[in-house]
């Protein structure tokens, strides 16, 4: 039975505004219920547009975007797509951090999302089924908001980051609104000030760990997969004691991804491909470091590390070109506490006469001399003017990837970091950076965003229907960012732009579906799955109740 009058004007996914023609109020019973001009949505795209202008501070942008997210989902992706650049940092990183903290305060609409609770599994298959109202589920993005961004322990505040990750999804890759869902684990918080507060919509209590929790995400996940049997499951935000043995429990069973892990791990090593095409040099050859070995960090040096077997050195070989430093200094063997993803990577005390010593960036940076540094550690200005000088003074032409966000977290500036190499630095940034005049040459500065990667990466599974996310699909990904930029103009990025992220989230997903079909990972053929790359999208046009 078609919606009419109310009920269709609140359905943000049939609801056109102002676009329903003359006829159509007639037909739906909306007649008198809106003002009488009918507007194209071009017309409502740009009188948004025009409004969104007049607001200055970010927030304020972001909270009229999502009015209109929450009454008109087409209006929404019309605006959001033909403006990607300009709003991705409002939409998501790092704008979105602030909303999620006043989450609880200004709460209206629960935007399609699905709340689960630990007390409660019993109402796992209960709501989703809600959730999905009917729907044919084939992406989720799920958190329990235990690590997000670089704001930490938000708990039920963090569904918004399953909000926003999915509408990225949509408007870089076309993945259709309909087929999505974002869900939130409840499984409490650790956060005083958010138990604290009376306004807080989440459960009262410490985080649940142990048994509790993963009997918590099996059921879950159990449950979701057979709900949606085509389902493609991204988790998102995940703790560091909780996010890799999650996706190494379940990646060999359903196609499932960890951002945190897999692609900001991708997009960094495509970082690191766009730089050695400009310096010409070899990835086997580089000496890597990573500040920040927690999930983001150790999934980095995996990624790089299993890139680095793929190109021909052996797994031992390849171990001896990777340092991990965290808050206790380099890591080591015997460091107490070690994660089982840090311990792939330590050193042994024996390498060095001064290991005692070892214990802040700066001298392990001396000790070791890399040609490639990564942060994630959202320390600030911890990449210093001395220690980005050493490794100039040693190398040709030093990587350095300030990753962490929002800015004031980074490790370092772009302009900074152009400044102290003399020019020589391959940057990427995890926010945006604008370009760097610097002695007559303008610097673009690639954003290792992963909104490059997995919106395309995501497509791809969801086109070839893969029965898994193998590594050979994520190393096709992170290749096929190649090409996109010309590396041999002066001051070229490492990376392509946001504003053509439309285009190559369409090659990533060629890429990653090509694989899937060459490593049998799909059922249908090469031309079978590159006709769903294009059929599946979906695209932000007046939609007919």
């Amino acid at each position: 039975m078609k919606k009419t009058g109310y009920d269709l004007l609140n359905d943000p996914f049939l609801n056109k505004g102002t676009a329903f023609t003359d006829e159509e109020r007639k037909e739906y019973g909306l007649v008198g219920l809106l003002p009488p001009r009918v507007q194209s949505l071009e017309e409502q795209a740009q009188q948004a547009y025009e409004h969104i202008c007049r607001k200055d501070a970010g927030i304020e942008k972001r909270r009229f975007l999502m009015q209109l997210f929450d009454t008109n989902r087409t209006l929404f992706y019309k605006v959001f797509s033909e403006h990607v650049a300009e709003f991705m940092p409002v939409v998501y990183d790092p704008v979105i951090a602030e909303n999620i903290e006043e989450y609880s305060e200004l709460f209206v609409n629960p935007q399609n999302a699905v709340f689960l609770s630990i007390d409660r599994p019993e109402d796992i298959e209960e709501s989703l089924k809600s959730g999905a109202a009917g729907r044919d589920i084939r992406l989720v993005v799920v958190s329990d908001a235990e690590e997000i961004l670089g704001i930490g322990d938000w708990g039920t505040n963090g569904v918004d980051i399953s909000v926003g990750k999915l509408m990225v999804y949509t408007a870089a890759a076309g993945v259709n609104p309909e087929q999505v869902l974002p869900v939130i684990l409840d499984c409490g918080t650790n956060r005083k000030a958010l138990l604290d507060d009376s306004l807080y919509l989440g459960n009262r209590h410490e985080r649940v760990t142990g048994e509790k929790y993963y009997d918590f995400l099996q059921s879950f996940v159990e449950t979701v997969e057979r709900l949606f049997p085509k389902l493609y499951l991204h988790f998102e935000d995940f703790g560091r004691d909780h996010a890799a043995a999650l996706l190494q429990k379940y990646n060999k069973i359903y196609p499932v991804f960890n951002d945190d892990i897999q692609g900001t791990g991708i997009i960094t090593l495509a970082g690191i491909l766009g730089g050695l095409e400009i310096s010409k040099e070899k990835l086997i050859d580089q000496v890597y470091m990573c500040f920040g070995a927690g999930t983001a960090g150790c999934g980095i040096a995996r990624r790089v590390y299993s890139e680095m077997v793929a190109q021909g050195l052996s797994p031992e070989e390849a171990k001896k070109h990777f340092y991990l430093v965290d808050r206790q200094g380099l890591l080591f063997d015997d460091t107490p506490g070690l994660t089982p993803e840090q311990k792939e990577f330590t050193r042994k005390r024996e390498e060095f006469v001064n290991s005692h010593e070892l214990t802040t960036l700066e001298a392990a940076v001396k000790a070791v001399n890399p040609t490639v540094l990564v942060g994630t550690s959202t320390v600030p200005g911890a990449f210093t003017e001395s220690i980005v000088r050493h490794m100039a003074d040693t190398t040709k032409r030093p990587f350095i990837f300030p990753l962490s966000n929002p800015t004031k977290l980074a490790e370092a500036k772009a302009e900074n970091l152009i400044e102290w190499t003399d020019g020589r630095g391959l940057v990427a940034t995890g926010i945006p950076a604008a370009p760097v005049m610097y002695k007559g040459i303008m610097y673009y500065i690639g954003q290792a965003n992963n909104a490059l990667i997995y919106p395309g990466l995501g497509l791809g599974v969801l086109a070839s229907e893969a029965k898994l996310l193998t590594d050979e699909m994520i190393s096709a990904a992170a290749h096929s960012l190649g090409g996109i930029i010309d590396t041999t103009q002066p001051g070229a990025a490492t990376l392509p732009p946001v504003d053509k992220l439309t285009e190559f989230s369409h090659t990533v997903a060629v890429a990653v579906a090509k694989e899937a079909v060459r490593t049998g990972q799909s059922k249908f053929s090469e031309a079978e799955a590159l006709h769903n790359v294009d059929t599946l999208k979906w695209f932000p046009e007046e939609v007919v109740p």
